[in-house]
């Protein structure tokens, strides 16, 4: 199949009036955009399998960095990987100690030599971050972390960088409302300055920056596409999202960014509640496989609530349907 297209056979789950909503998009982002926006040029034919990101454990994290007694720290988390054989971690930026600043390069060495010991790649990390507010010093600042934890990233040998694109604590919980009255276009203007400026850097690091639709200002497969076409850079893809595409079929919308995608986080849910659908994980598959994927597909986990959420159990849930549909391609 052609990474660039999308087709009815991609998955029994994609309705024709959102089949034609999203595929009509491909074509006209080719037809308009430069070499650097384009999908990614992948050989080999499709493989890839599922692995973990870090905030899966959220909670057991934060309890550790505030009580080293309590929870598990990445060391932990890497444990947990080796004795269900995931092959990779996804080692969120804000769980290692000390964040925003960076790490000691003691603390980078030897979380290094300890997932290489145990056969564990470092697929990726990621950094709390606001391009949506009008704040121009946020802005900056965002940038500024982005491009450390870039340095971060390639010191780690980790070849991806995820960054939100919209509002985190200091501003309000919607890009609307951090964006104090700016149109969305003037809003996606100034987030893809500092995404490109982001990405150059990237570039020089050979570290990708990874942008998140996080049900705000990206809520959409469209919406992914144009921010990502109008930042048109090499080093910088999506982070494809299953649980945080808000239409009538996130299907279509995962279908259509495959073909861009640099990093992914696999949800148990379509949505951000356990009110919104169980993902069904053949499906899921199928729309990544049919888009000529090749690498990790970390899972994220979510409490979404639950006072009894045991983020080893869910991950292994999880891992245990995307295992059994990745084989069922076969």
């Amino acid at each position: 199949m052609n990474p660039q297209s999308v087709t009815m056979s991609t998955a029994a789950a994609i309705t024709r009036r959102n089949f034609l909503r999203i595929s009509a998009l491909t074509p006209l982002a080719a037809a308009t955009s430069s070499k650097a926006f384009a999908p990614i040029q992948r050989t080999g034919g499709p493989f890839f399998t599922p692995t973990l990101n870090a905030y899966s454990f959220l909670e057991q994290l934060n309890a550790n960095l505030a009580d080293p007694t309590k929870g598990i720290d990445l060391f932990g988390v890497v444990d947990f990987c080796v004795k269900n054989n995931i092959l990779a971690v996804d080692l969120t930026g804000y769980f290692f100690p000390g964040y925003p600043k960076a790490p000691a390069d003691s603390y980078l060495n030897r979380i290094k030599r300890y997932t290489h010991d145990r056969g564990i790649t470092i697929s990726g990390t990621g950094v709390k971050n606001d391009f949506t507010t009008a704040d121009k010093a946020v802005r900056a600042e965002g940038v500024t972390l982005t491009k450390l934890w870039i340095e971060v990233a390639a010191r780690l040998g980790a070849p991806v960088v995820r960054v939100f694109a919209g509002p985190q604590q200091k501003n309000p919980k919607d890009w609307q409302g951090a964006a104090g009255g700016a149109s969305r276009d003037e809003v996606e203007k100034w987030m893809a300055d500092s995404l490109r400026e982001c990405a150059e850097h990237g570039g020089k690091f050979g570290v990708i920056v990874a942008v998140q639709n996080h049900g705000d200002f990206i809520s959409t497969g469209p919406e992914h596409i144009s921010l990502l076409k109008r930042i048109d850079h090499e080093w910088c893809g999506a982070l494809v999202d299953t649980g945080k595409y808000f239409t009538d079929d996130p299907y279509a919308d995962i279908a259509v960014m495959v073909p861009h995608a640099v990093n992914w986080q696999v949800k148990e849910t379509l949505g951000s509640s356990l009110k919104t659908p169980r993902t069904d994980f053949k499906t899921l598959a199928k729309i990544i496989h049919d888009g000529g994927y090749r690498g990790f597909v970390p899972i994220e986990t979510l409490a979404m609530g639950r006072k009894d959420y045991n983020p080893a159990a869910e991950v292994e849930m999880v891992l245990k349907g995307m295992r059994e549909a990745i084989a069922a391609l076969d």
